[in-house]
């Protein structure tokens, strides 16, 4: 009896043993409580004009944890990137990131359009970013913007079109405007009359996070 009760318990210790190491091994990210989101854009995700900490990266991370989301959210812009640059740097990105990101904000389009570039090209370029992710089954946010009125109203009618079009293709979450309750409001723009300054970018933030929580619940 002694030798089989020894026995007994060296096995549950051996199972105890096993099951913390299983525990432990078991990668981090695969939490679905710790998400890490890529913001992948220009300037406007880049934090152009501000200093890191009131990036909207960061801010956007902040705002999530303290709505009980404990993401991590990486700075993927490049300030001046077209779409078609963002394209070409898309796969070198995400190598970057070290394992897929459990959600990427696509913001991209804006210097399309502030060069005049063509709306159909711009849309082939966004259209062959969001058909990558979406074969590497990496769920996306998109987030559009809005043309300049002196661009004439066929161009800002093809250019604003272009976002609810590729969402409804791709099956993805689309946040309208990057700049909504910012553009239009000088106290909110830097000096440069584009980028927005630090209460700009709390305000996009704080309009964004509901959009990000729910892209984020419906990637599971």
């Amino acid at each position: 009896m002694q030798k089989w009760s020894q026995t007994l318990r060296y096995g549950w210790r051996r199972a105890v043993v096993h099951l913390a190491l299983a525990i432990v091994a078991t990668p981090a990210a695969a939490s679905p409580q710790a998400p890490v989101i890529w913001a992948f854009g220009d300037s406007l995700t880049a934090g152009y004009g501000l200093p890191p900490e009131q990036g909207f990266t960061t801010r956007l991370q902040a705002a999530l944890r303290r709505s009980g989301v404990a993401a991590t959210v990486r700075n993927g812009g490049v300030a001046g990137d077209t779409a078609a640059q963002a394209r070409a740097r898309l796969r070198w990105g995400l190598r970057g990131l070290g394992s897929p990101p459990d959600l990427v904000i696509v913001e991209l389009g804006a210097n399309d359009m502030l060069r005049g570039l063509p709306v159909t090209q711009a849309r082939a370029n966004l259209d062959a970013i969001l058909t990558e992710l979406q074969a590497r089954h990496i769920p996306v946010l998109i987030a559009g913007m809005r043309a300049a009125p002196n661009l004439g109203i066929h161009y800002v009618t093809a250019f604003e079109a272009m976002y609810p079009a590729l969402a409804k293709a791709h099956h993805a979450p689309l946040y309208p405007f990057f700049l909504a309750g910012v553009a239009g409001n000088r106290a909110l723009i830097q000096a440069d009359g584009l980028h927005p300054n630090a209460r700009g970018v709390e305000i996009i933030v704080a309009r964004m996070v509901p959009a990000v929580r729910t892209a984020l619940r419906s990637r599971r």
